[in-house]
């Protein structure tokens, strides 16, 4: 499904930071994880900030929105199915917090430059990439 304006965009990245706050939400759950539960919960409430933070940038520039369509961007390369974290062992769990992370983080990098015609929207969506860059680096360092 194509992503063809402001509001698809900003769409698209409430859904994954509501999908990944559910993975980690449910990681934090999972007896397997016990050692990184506190490390999950954090990047579950991170992400519930992260979409009243989207939502925001959507309230506060929808009156500076640019109607020019954009092009060339899908969501098919960001669509990572990351189900079963409550019942994964840890490994596994760990290995696709990592795949999330670095597919949104390649998400927000490629939507700012998508939304350049927007500054403070393309800032924005930066910030989160950089967000996004610091987790994959905090998961990196991890082993279960």
């Amino acid at each position: 499904m194509p992503l063809e304006n402001f509001g698809s965009i900003l769409n698209f990245a409430e859904e994954i930071e509501s999908r990944d706050q559910a993975f980690y939400e449910a990681a934090a759950g999972n007896p397997a994880c016990a050692a990184f539960r506190q490390l999950f919960s954090e990047l579950a409430a991170e992400a519930g900030k992260n979409v009243k933070a989207i939502q925001r940038t959507r309230r506060e520039n929808v009156t500076e929105m640019i109607l020019e369509p954009i092009r060339d961007f899908v969501r098919a390369p960001f669509c990572e199915a990351c189900e079963g974290a409550a019942v994964l062992g840890a490994a596994e769990v760990l290995e696709a917090a990592r795949r999330l992370e670095t597919r949104a983080q390649r998400y927000y990098t490629e939507a700012a430059e998508k939304m350049s015609a927007l500054p403070e929207v393309s800032r924005s969506l930066k910030a989160f990439g950089k967000i996004r860059k610091a987790r994959q680096v905090k998961l990196a360092g991890l082993e279960a």
